[in-house]
């Protein structure tokens, strides 16, 4: 779709459900929701030839992509080919040189540092180090953007609760950072970055440093808020695991447990039906600032390219 389109029509998504309905709106755009119309017509985040240079040179070299609601997109690349550079571009927390950055209904670029501000208060970051306040309880890290949106004490222990919960954990919420371990730090920032309800979530490396067992619990998190709360997600890895664990399998919650997103009998045919709520896990790998495979994840284990294939052969 052509940044044309985006200027001309209004973002409209039934499904997707903002935490604030008063989020600062730009100019002339409407709300991203349509109650007349339950097809998402627009994508959630879009890049359209996008630039940013960080010493010598552009790093990103007219980037362009779309994230639909519902959908996971899965940035692959070696170090240095822009990957978190893309994440906070998504969220705001850097400008592009040039190009155009979308993210529900709102070019960023002529946004204000006052509506980013209210921007942001509407989307989850999961940062590669969890980046949770060490002075403060693992329930007021979790709680922190509620108390500064108002909330009413007793709202804001019962979201703390049901967060902590899903990310089983709620045994910490009085425990400090200091006493966790780094995988239990991680789940920590997810819950917070959920705390809100936000419609979208960027993860940036989230199992980067972390044995394993533990990475797959933080994939089968990531999993979870895809399949049961329809959380559009981006998320920045090195590991390719991550990339074919979230295509290949998903959280049925008849079960309460991770299924392959294959196989015959009731059981796929529950998978189908949530297969059909929730958008595609898709992959796109970045090299040398540009793009240079986006698709899915079986597309991309099936490739001939000589470099994806020394890329998958080379890559955790």
């Amino acid at each position: 779709m052509s940044i044309g389109t985006h200027e001309k029509l209004a973002l409209r998504i039934l499904s997707i459900c903002i935490y604030n309905s008063d989020m600062t709106q730009s100019p002339g755009r409407a709300t991203p929701t349509d109650k007349a119309n339950p097809v998402a017509v627009e994508p959630l985040i879009a890049f359209s030839d996008v630039h940013i240079g960080l010493g010598e040179g552009d790093v990103l070299r007219g980037i362009s992509f779309e994230v639909w609601p519902g959908e996971t997109k899965i940035l692959l690349g070696e170090t240095g080919t822009g990957k978190t550079l893309i994440m906070k571009l998504g969220a705001g927390l850097l400008r592009a040189d040039s190009g155009r950055v979308w993210v529900m209904g709102h070019e960023l670029s002529d946004m204000s540092e006052q509506e980013l501000l209210d921007f942001r208060r509407h989307v989850g970051f999961v940062f590669q180090e969890g980046a949770l306040f060490d002075s403060i309880t693992v329930a007021e890290n979790v709680g922190f953007r509620l108390r500064e949106e108002k909330l009413p004490d007793a709202q804001i222990e019962n979201r703390v609760r049901e967060v902590l919960r899903f990310v089983e954990l709620e045994s910490t919420y009085d425990m400090f950072p200091g006493d966790l371990s780094g995988g239990m730090r991680r789940r920590v920032s997810i819950a917070r970055a959920l705390a809100d309800r936000p419609p979208i979530v960027f993860y940036d490396s989230p199992t980067a440093g972390l044995d394993p067992v533990t990475s797959q619990t933080i994939i089968t998190l990531i999993m979870r808020g895809r399949d049961l709360q329809d959380v559009t997600s981006l998320i920045a890895t090195h590991r390719v695991q991550d990339a074919f664990g979230l295509a290949n399998y998903r959280f049925d919650k008849a079960l309460d447990r991770v299924v392959h997103s294959n196989g015959s009998g009731p059981q796929a045919a529950r998978q189908a039906g949530n297969a059909r709520r929730t958008g595609p896990t898709n992959v796109l790998v970045l090299r040398e600032g540009n793009i240079y495979f986006e698709g899915a994840a079986e597309d991309l284990l099936r490739t001939s390219d000589e470099y994806l294939r020394k890329f998958l052969a080379s890559a955790e």
